[in-house]
């Protein structure tokens, strides 16, 4: 391929960002762009000129697309890939996380992407933060050793003022397939596969979803333990981070910085020292990394790490934090 023709499927924030991003990469020309909301689709045509506006997915069809972003709510995800597939519209597929909105949906889209072929890929941006990307870096040089544990959290204040009863946090799926499922991903990036040993939910705002969430997980030789939260004050900006203990010292790492300690001396790195620079910025490095890792996949025809077959992983683990909770 010489370039790449590109949809996306859902212009809420994520797919403004995706789109935006994507239409300042070489190799790419965004082409078409979907959404129910005519209103969105009269907005984004000023922004995104000579671009096609559609108002639903089979409306693509026509169009020779190479691949298509999908970042509608994770409700949606399901049905659209769905159709995707099913008209043939392309093969390559991104999708924002989580992959589906339960795990037997995740299973269905990853045995489907597998019969149909092509490049898929689900969009857990973390995986390409300097800081994360260093952790793993020095996991794989056994900088401490032997791994024992490890404590992992994600915390938001998105929901730490708004009253009992409300439903916003429910809108956006729950705790656990919003800010957990990245931390999730990190755990499973940095060691493997794991199961679920106890889990406990709570909902704060919204009964129809959980809030808040702590669980353990557990692998021969290895003891993990979850703390999510969006209802915790004085975190404007979500924080991810994981603490993971070896026999030969620790790792503190999150967004913003890395910790090494080893025989009680501390080495840290922060964004800056790690080479976060990116051809084009919006919101944060990673998503353009994410962006032209699946993009050069695409071009190339290379199996990115995060498929859906690793993707739905994330969606088994919270399949399983909520069947322990019951």
């Amino acid at each position: 391929m010489d370039g790449l023709k590109v949809a996306v499927v859902g212009l809420g924030k994520m797919g403004l960002l995706h789109a935006s991003i994507l239409n300042m990469m070489p190799n790419v020309e965004v082409v078409a762009l979907c959404d129910k909301s005519s209103l969105l689709l009269k907005f984004v045509k000023k922004l995104f000129r000579g671009c096609q506006t559609v108002k639903s997915v089979e409306d693509l069809s026509d169009l020779a697309i190479d691949c298509v972003y999908v970042t509608t709510p994770i409700p949606a995800h399901y049905p659209v890939i769905l159709s995707l597939y099913s008209n043939k519209i392309t093969r390559n597929l991104f999708v924002e996380k989580t992959l589906a909105h339960s795990w037997d949906k995740a299973r269905e889209l990853t045995d489907l992407a597998e019969t149909c072929g092509g490049i898929n890929m689900v969009g857990y941006m973390r995986r390409f933060a300097v800081t994360f990307q260093k952790a793993k870096s020095l996991l794989d040089q056994d900088a401490i050793g032997e791994i024992s544990s490890f404590d992992a959290c994600a915390y938001s204040s998105d929901f730490a003022d708004i009253k009992k009863g409300s439903k916003g946090s429910g809108s956006r799926g729950g705790v656990l397939r919003d800010l957990s499922s990245h931390v999730i991903d990190m755990a499973l990036f940095f060691f493997g596969d794991f199961k679920v040993n106890s889990a406990k939910l709570e909902s704060i705002v919204d009964e129809s979803c959980e809030d808040s969430a702590q669980f353990t997980v557990k692998k021969p030789g290895l003891d993990g333990q979850f703390n999510v939260s969006w209802c915790i004050a004085n975190y404007r900006m979500p924080h991810f981070g994981l603490e993971i203990k070896g026999d030969k010292g620790t790792i503190n790492v999150d967004d913003d910085k890395i910790e090494l300690i080893q025989d009680g001396k501390q080495k840290k790195w922060y964004r800056h020292d790690l080479n976060d620079a990116v051809d084009f910025m919006l919101g944060v490095p990673e998503f353009y990394r994410e962006n032209e890792y699946f993009v050069n996949s695409v071009l190339f025809g290379s199996k990115p790490e995060l498929d859906f077959l690793a993707a739905s992983k994330v969606d088994y683990i919270i399949d399983q934090v909520q069947k322990k909770a019951m």
